[in-house]
């Protein structure tokens, strides 16, 4: 099957490659205004403009916060945003050798009849808003597709993909499988299984070029309802989930932490990295209140701290 081959198609390969450099990750501060309203309630601050400024210039700029990082997902009005001394936060993040990334869905919303299942929305003007974002300074994008354990999203994922990749953009691909329920994790590594073979097919079938992308997969656990398991066992069921499905041209796999604790998704992760099979790909994390949650509270929205 033949890929997309575009003005971009080499350096789309290279920022996948870069933003997948073994030992480093991906920070997603890309929270709607709502979901961060959340957050900033839960430290008793209000959600207004200068203070969602102030908690990302703090993760940004704080000393060393960027060291581990290879990208950072930013959300729109983040990208266009500055430090208090105004400096652009995207030229902060690329003095930092950190790739700016920009999540271009635009939420999720139910689908009637379906139980619960849900579709992504934000397709109208995705190509011009990519080439808008690429020109702001992003480099790779994401789009989240949500499920809980019956259907799959496949197309829209795929449509997506050639989309950021026709305007600069490397997508990141991210079927999320909901952990609600109290399903074992069986049944969740054969759902993630047939998510991402499809995933992959449709992929394949609009000509993404592989290289030039990144995944962005929930890691296999039982239902949020379900007995926990030794994070060995989760990297067993995970790792053989994606040697299954995942072609090895794809440079990187990021994780989202999927509402775990920053010490579970962690512990997780590291036993990924050390099964000794083989893993084509760096397996790494896009973590976004597992990397915030401790900062968020010593904060607590105080210039001194």
């Amino acid at each position: 099957m033949s890929a997309f081959v575009g003005k971009y198609a080499d350096e789309l390969i290279k920022t996948a490659k870069y933003i997948a450099t073994p030992g480093k990750g991906i920070l997603a501060a890309d929270e709607s205004t709502g979901t961060i309203g959340k957050r900033l309630a839960s430290i008793s601050v209000e959600n207004i403009e200068s203070n969602r400024q102030a908690l990302r210039e703090l993760l940004f700029t704080s000393p060393n916060a960027l060291s581990h990082l290879s990208g950072v997902i930013l959300f729109e009005e983040t990208l266009y945003q500055k430090t208090s001394d105004g400096k652009p936060f995207v030229d902060v993040l690329q003095e930092n050798n950190v790739v700016p990334g920009i999540k271009v869905d635009k939420g999720t919303v139910e689908l009637a009849g379906t139980n619960g299942e849900t579709t992504t929305q934000g397709f109208d003007s995705l190509g011009a808003r990519c080439q808008q974002y690429y020109k702001a300074g992003a480099r790779f994008a994401k789009w989240r597709a949500v499920l809980k354990i019956e259907c799959t999203i496949a197309q829209g994922l795929a449509r997506y993909a050639i989309i950021c990749q026709e305007n600069g953009l490397v997508p990141i691909v991210e079927p999320e499988v909901l952990t609600d329920g109290s399903h074992d994790i069986k049944k969740c590594a054969y759902v993630t299984e047939i998510v991402l073979a499809a995933v992959y097919k449709a992929l394949n079938d609009q000509h993404v070029l592989l290289e030039g992308t990144l995944l962005k997969p929930n890691m296999v656990t039982p239902g949020s309802d379900s007995p926990k398991v030794a994070a060995e066992v989760i990297a067993e069921y995970t790792v053989t989930a994606l040697r299954r499905t995942v072609p090895p041209a794809v440079p990187g796999i990021v994780f989202l932490s999927g509402g775990q604790s920053e010490e579970e998704a962690t512990l997780n992760l590291n036993a990924m990295n050390k099964l000794a099979v083989l893993k084509p790909w760096t397996l790494s994390f896009s973590f976004g209140r597992a990397l915030q949650q401790s900062t968020l509270k010593i904060w607590a929205g105080k210039k001194e701290n």
